[in-house]
């Protein structure tokens, strides 16, 4: 499942653009350039040839911290990581130190910021964008209370349309087309437009009908804990390629007598498996009710 490759949003406050483009370019040795564009974009050209972008994003309730306290902030303070192609084990290192020098530089993530994990779609079928659809859609409740999801955040990544899984699963479409017939039914906006509303789910497929060609999924509050991040992206990484691998799947939801041993046997089932992941399973159990050893209360 680390074969795949994703590229990652991470929305935050408390420092600028500008200060935040100089670190991440004193940590990977490259130079930063301004593009002047409606985004305020800053670019840091890796010496690999790879590009980090710090944008703004008009979500973001900018602060910026004053002793102990967090304060309004100008439009500077907002900023939107969007890192390049990655892959796992080559990346996730970098990654991980690089959100570790932002936190120490002073940013941090409040609740109007998120988290976005773009996947490649270039693997996927009409059959894996179905069982995407249904294995998000089974588990909502579950990610929803183990990932915490802000309040603040909701009209952004929604919870997957019942009807439309009711629909996709009547039908049982066969081709892409179908699916998007499917995806953007109900709307009357252009599908061309970016900021399209259909995009503003947990699984969102507009990336991958338009543009970049990717799965996204929103569902996460932004962190600048480097563990909490890596949990994030390994929990996309399996959940696409279970869509990929597995024949079928369900949109029925599990028992949920016990969230913490439904979560901890799913996780383990998708390839959370052994020490590498402990941290993982640890943070995407750690708001659920029960206990992660058993099922039923022991006698």
């Amino acid at each position: 499942m680390f074969t795949n490759k994703f590229g990652i949003e991470i929305e935050f406050t408390g420092i600028t653009r500008g200060d935040a483009a100089k670190v991440v370019a004193e940590f990977l040795g490259g130079p930063v350039t301004n593009t002047g564009d409606y985004y305020d974009t800053k670019k840091v050209i890796a010496p690999d040839g790879r590009v980090w972008k710090f944008m703004s994003d008009g979500s973001i309730s900018c602060q910026m911290k004053q002793g102990r306290k967090k304060v309004a902030a100008t439009r500077e303070c907002s900023v939107e990581l969007v890192s390049p192609i990655l892959t796992y084990r080559e990346d996730i290192d970098t990654l991980q130190e690089l959100v570790r020098k932002l936190r120490k530089s002073g940013a941090f993530a409040n609740p109007s910021c998120g988290i976005h994990i773009h996947l490649d779609g270039s693997n996927h079928t009409p059959r894996s964008i179905r069982n995407f659809v249904n294995i998000i859609a089974s588990k909502n409740d579950l990610f929803y209370k183990a990932l915490q999801i802000a309040p603040e955040r909701m009209s952004y990544c929604k919870k997957m349309d019942s009807l439309l899984v009711d629909k996709m699963n009547r039908k049982k479409p066969k081709t892409m087309r179908q699916i998007e017939e499917i995806w953007y039914a109900g709307y009357s906006e252009s599908r061309d437009r970016h900021y399209h509303h259909s995009r503003y789910h947990f699984l969102n497929l507009h990336s991958f009908f338009t543009g970049n060609h990717t799965v996204e999924l929103r569902g996460f509050n932004s962190e600048l804990h480097a563990g909490k991040i890596r949990s994030y992206i390994v929990l996309a990484l399996a959940l696409n390629h279970q869509a990929l691998t597995q024949k079928c799947a369900s949109a029925k939801k599990p028992q949920s007598e016990n969230e913490k041993f439904a979560m901890r046997t799913y996780l383990n089932r998708i390839g959370f498996i052994g020490e590498e992941f402990a941290n993982c399973r640890e943070h995407l159990t750690a708001h659920l009710d029960g206990s992660a050893a058993w099922r039923f209360r022991a006698a």
